[in-house]
């Protein structure tokens, strides 16, 4: 049944690509992959492989590649991707010494892929419970672990018909998970073999707090005026999010607004543009001259967003009125309040950000110019909202040191 699935996706995936062209780089990606480990892979070295599905995942997992690069440098570092959005951006990261994307999981794949890869230890990050990959290392005796997961009882290892499907479950030789809820679920299924280390994104972004990465031109713009004005930072938006947060912005101009929106393309930008009714300018054509006469700076390029929400005294991130939030440690860790749509179930350090009171929810226009009128009158809440967030991150640091430790007190 498993294997009908997988290639009933794949021709879905296939199908699509005769118009997506992120279907189009998935099924090219994954066509290069094994030539690229018949090529790559060092026969006489020792290789640790970590699985992506994403770009998120692979932040997630980012601390702890950089600590064994950092600790075990007789092993190499194979990475692989699932989704073109993390291999696009991350294909040339130099803290890997390979890197590809992941074929789909029929078994002829799972096997050939790790004929030719030989790993000595396989890590997951988050997600991703590849059944013929998993039941391939557990054949092989391949430590299999997985990192900074999260369980829930809707997912289908714990349904009642979710039984033979469950039984992947036991190819990891450790749980490392993000917190108590999911611990006990798979307690309940009798999986002891669980730490409870929280969630390696906290060590990802204080790092990035802590490197301080300036931005001249974001500075340029924040400090333009001697009259000081707020500035609104907006990460990962989507449309509705733009449609709940763009009208406040244009009628109040005491506030600057710095936007970098999840996709960057000429309609979606166009689009943007045309709900601005101040002065913009794009991060890709600016200069100094032309940052003196705007009051919205977007940001229209990749890798700035975690280094410019230091620049912010409110954060908004996107997500929230669709599949789910972005991250919103990235903007909680430099100390500033951060307000997000009501999509924020499935994502635990939105909930105790909220419960924190470091973090607000927004369900309308009407429901987000409140929040930010209440802000805006009561500044003193700006900082104590601020302090709660960056508490919070501070609060939860070192979850990659405590897997780190573990993996490799059992591993050579």
């Amino acid at each position: 049944m498993y294997d009908i699935a997988i290639a009933f996706y794949a021709f879905i995936v296939r199908l699509a690509s005769l118009f997506n062209k992120k279907a189009q780089k998935m099924l090219a990606g994954q066509k290069k992959t094994f030539p690229v480990l018949a090529e790559n892979i060092d026969l006489q070295a020792r290789y640790i492989w970590f699985h992506a599905a994403s770009l998120g995942e692979f932040e997630q997992g980012r601390p702890l590649i950089e600590k064994v690069r950092e600790e075990k440098p007789e092993y190499k570092i194979l990475l692989t991707f699932f989704s073109p959005s993390g291999y696009e951006v991350r294909k040339d990261y130099a803290g890997a010494d390979v890197i590809c994307y992941l074929p789909f999981d029929y078994r002829s794949n799972a096997q050939k892929f790790l004929d030719l890869a030989k790993p000595e230890i396989a890590i997951f990050i988050k997600y991703e419970f590849w059944m013929n990959y998993l039941n391939h290392l557990k054949k092989r005796n391949i430590p299999t672990y997985i990192i900074s997961a999260v369980f829930r009882p809707d997912q289908i290892f714990f349904r009642w018909y979710g039984c033979k499907y469950r039984n992947v479950l036991n190819n990891y030789n450790w749980f490392f998970v993000q917190d108590g809820n999911s611990a006990t679920l798979l307690k309940q299924f009798n999986y002891n073999n669980i730490t409870i280390s929280g969630d390696t994104r906290f060590d990802r972004v204080y790092k990035i707090f802590k490197q301080g990465k300036n931005l001249p031109l974001i500075e340029k713009f924040v400090n333009k005026t001697e009259e000081k004005q707020l500035v609104l930072i907006a990460g990962s938006t989507w449309d509705k999010d733009e449609e709940i947060l763009i009208p406040f912005f244009n009628q109040h101009p005491k506030i600057k607004l710095i936007i970098a929106p999840h996709e960057i393309n000429e309609n979606h930008l166009a689009q943007l543009k045309n709900r601005i009714k101040r002065p913009y300018t794009l991060y890709s054509e600016a200069d100094e001259k032309e940052i003196e006469k705007t009051d919205c700076l977007i940001i229209d390029c990749l890798g700035l967003l975690s280094s410019a929400y230091k620049y912010g005294e409110i954060a908004y991130i996107g997500g929230g009125f669709g599949g789910g939030i972005h991250n919103v440690l990235e903007a909680a860790v430099y100390g500033i309040p951060v307000l997000f749509g009501p999509n924020y179930g499935k994502f635990r350090e939105a909930k105790e950000l909220i419960a924190s009171k470091g973090a607000f929810s927004v369900s309308s226009e009407n429901d987000f110019s409140a929040q930010m009128n209440n802000l805006l009158i009561y500044t003193e809440l700006i900082r104590d909202a601020g302090k709660k967030a960056s508490n919070y991150v501070i609060n939860n640091l070192d979850a990659t040191q405590e897997i780190y430790e573990k993996v490799f007190s059992t591993c050579p």
